[in-house]
C-alpha cells in the first residue's frame, strides 16, 4: 500500500521541479551515523553478526516472557543508525538476508513443543493443558528479529524507519539481492506488523487546497505516479475548483502522505483523462447543479515500503463518505483508470502470432486486409514493431483500423485473462475486489506517450454502485465471477467469436 478508476502505484524516485528546498526531518537528524558507527556498518561479514547480535533482542523463556525487561533503547538506535550509514543496495540487502537467516525461528523449540502438542491432544488431556502447550508453540514460533521491528516500532521515527526497511527489502529481492525462503518469511512478517499499525484506526484522512503548506503541495506533487504533475499551475487546477484530493496520514507520521487520491467533480462519467487534467481558470466557482459524478483518476502509494499494505480501499471508502456529505446530489461514482500492461501483453500475442506465417488468430479476414493495406505484410510482424515505438498513432487510417479489434482484445484482457482465477490486470484486481464492475473501455481516453505505450491509449471506467459493493466484492472473492456492463461483455462475445485463442 490500497492503486476506483486509477492505478494504485508504487512511489517513484522523487523529483523537485519547483526548486523547492527539502528540509532534513526530525527523524533524520536523531539518526545520523556516527563515524564509528558508519565503519563499522561498512565492514563485511563479523561486523554485521556482532551488530546483530547486540541489536536483535534474545527471545526470553516462555516462562518469564511477561517480566523480561525490554531491550536498551540505545541497541533499537544504534540499529537505525547503523542501518542507514550502510550504502544502498546489496550491502543493506546483505544485512537484511543475515537478519532473516540468522535471528529467525528457534526450529529447535519449535520441534519440541509441536510434540508436546501432538502428545496432549493423544494423551487427551485436559483442555487447559493443551491450549497452554499450544500457546508456547505460538510463542516458539516468532522470529527473532520480531522483537526487534517491535521496539524499532516504538520509537520516534522508528514506524518510518520500518517503512523505510521494508522498501529496501521489496527492492532487494527484486533485484534478488536478497533471496531464499527466510527473506520472503521475514517480508510477509513485516508486512502484516505494518497492516496493524496503519490500520485505519491510526490514520487521518486530509484534504489538499491551495491553501495546504507549500510542503504538503510539494509533496503531492512528487508522489504523483499516474498523470505527473507538470507545474505549479498544473498543481493548483488539481486541488481547485471541481477536484479533490485527499491523503491518508499516520499519527505518528504527521502531515506526511501515505497514499493520495485525486478525484474529479463532473455532470458525466468521464471518458478523457486529457479532459481532466488540462488547465482551466483556476478561479472558477463551482456549481453544484453540474455535480453530479464523482471520477477518482488517480491513486498513488506513496512508500514503496507500505505495498500490500491495504490502504487504498479504505481512502476510498473514506473519501466517498467525505463526497456524499459535501454533496448529497452526487450519485455516481466513477473510475477512469489505465491499463498497465495491455500493450506488453498484445505484443506477445503478436509475437506468437508471427511464429507460423500467415496465422491470424486475433484479427477478422476484413480487419487483416484493411490493416495489410497500410501496414504492409505480414501483420503481425510490422504491428509489432509499431506498438513497440508507438509508431502507429501517427496514421490516422491505422487508428481507426485497429479501434475495433483493440477494444474486443482489451475487454478480453480484462476480463478474460487471468491469473489464479482472478482478473490478470492488477488495476481491474483491485477494483474487482472492491466490488466495482468494468463499466466502459474508451478509445484514446490518455493519448499521452505514457498512456499510449502502456495501454494503446486506452482507459477502463470501474464504477461502483454503493448499494452492491459488498455483495460484488463477496462473489468475486469467492466464485471468481467478473461483474461488467453491456458494453464490456459485447466485446467479450465479439473477441470470442473471431478469435481461435
Amino acid at each position: 500500500m490500497i492503486r476506483m478508476g486509477l492505478w494504485l502505484h508504487a512511489p517513484r524516485l522523487l523529483r523537485r521541479p519547483w526548486g523547492l528546498p527539502r528540509r532534513p526531518s526530525r527523524v533524520s537528524i536523531a539518526t545520523e551515523p556516527c563515524a564509528g558507527l558508519a565503519a563499522a556498518a561498512a565492514s563485511s561479514g563479523p561486523a554485521m553478526e556482532e551488530l546483530l547480535g547486540r541489536c536483535v533482542p534474545p527471545l526470553p523463556p516462555y516462562e518469564t516472557r511477561e517480566k523480561a525487561p525490554p531491550p536498551a533503547e540505545l541497541r533499537s538506535v544504534e540499529f537505525m543508525r547503523s542501518y542507514r550509514a550502510l550504502e544502498a543496495g546489496p550491502r543493506r540487502a546483505e544485512l537484511l538476508a543475515r537478519l532473516a537467516r540468522d535471528f529467525g525461528v528457534d526450529h529447535g523449540r519449535v520441534a519440541e513443543f509441536s510434540a508436546k502438542v501432538l502428545q496432549a491432544r493423544e494423551q487427551q488431556r485436559e483442555p487447559g493443558a493443551l491450549l497452554q502447550a499450544e500457546d508456547r508453540l505460538r510463542y516458539y514460533l516468532c522470529p527473532r528479529y520480531r522483537g526487534l521491528f517491535q521496539h524499532l516500532g516504538r520509537l520516534e521515527g522508528g514506524l518510518r524507519f520500518l517503512v523505510e526497511l521494508r522498501g529496501d527489502l521489496l527492492e532487494a529481492l527484486a533485484a534478488r539481492h536478497a533471496e531464499g525462503p527466510h527473506v520472503r518469511e521475514m517480508n510477509g512478517m513485516l508486512k502484516n506488523m505494518l497492516s496493524e499499525w496503519f490500520s485505519t484506526g491510526f490514520l487521518n484522512l486530509e484534504r489538499v487546497t491551495w491553501q495546504s503548506p507549500c510542503e504538503v503541495l510539494q509533496k503531492i506533487s512528487d508522489f504523483e505516479a499516474v498523470h505527473p504533475v507538470r507545474n505549479w499551475l498544473d498543481m493548483k487546477h488539481r486541488v481547485g475548483s471541481y477536484r479533490r484530493c485527499y491523503f491518508f496520514a499516520h499519527c505518528a507520521i504527521p502531515r506526511e502522505p501515505l497514499i493520495v487520491l485525486h478525484v474529479a467533480l463532473t455532470n458525466e462519467i468521464s471518458s478523457s483523462v486529457q479532459a481532466i487534467v488540462k488547465e482551466v481558470p483556476p478561479l472558477e466557482t463551482e456549481d453544484m447543479n453540474k455535480i453530479t459524478t464523482a471520477i477518482f483518476y488517480s491513486i498513488s502509494l506513496t512508500h514503496q515500503g507500505l505495498q500490500g499494505v491495504e490502504l487504498g480501499t479504505y481512502l476510498i471508502k473514506r473519501v466517498v463518505k467525505e463526497l456524499q456529505g459535501e454533496f448529497p446530489q452526487i450519485k455516481v461514482f466513477s473510475s477512469l483508470s489505465p491499463i498497465p500492461g495491455f500493450t506488453k501483453w498484445l505484443i506477445g500475442l503478436l509475437s506468437s502470432q508471427t511464429k507460423e506465417q500467415g496465422r491470424n488468430e486475433l484479427f477478422t479476414d476484413a480487419e487483416c486486409l484493411e490493416i495489410s493495406k497500410i501496414t504492409g505484410d505480414p501483420v503481425s510482424e510490422k504491428l509489432k514493431r509499431l506498438l513497440t515505438n508507438n509508431e502507429w498513432v501517427r496514421s490516422e487510417r491505422l487508428v481507426t483500423a485497429l479501434h475495433l479489434p483493440f477494444m474486443r482484445l482489451c475487454a478480453w484482457y480484462l476480463y478474460g485473462e487471468k491469473h489464479r482465477g482472478y482478473a490478470l490486470n492488477p488495476v481491474a484486481n483491485f477494483h474487482l475486489q472492491n466490488g466495482a464492475v468494468i463499466w466502459r473501455i474508451n478509445w484514446m481516453g490518455d493519448t499521452s506517450p505514457r498512456g499510449i505505450t502502456a495501454s494503446c491509449g486506452m482507459m477502463v471506467n470501474y464504477r461502483y454502485f454503493l448499494e452492491d459493493t459488498a455483495s460484488n466484492s463477496a462473489e468475486y472473492l469467492g466464485t471468481k465471477h467478473i461483474k461488467a456492463s453491456e458494453q464490456v461483455l459485447s466485446l467479450v462475445s465479439q473477441f470470442q467469436q473471431n478469435s481461435k485463442l
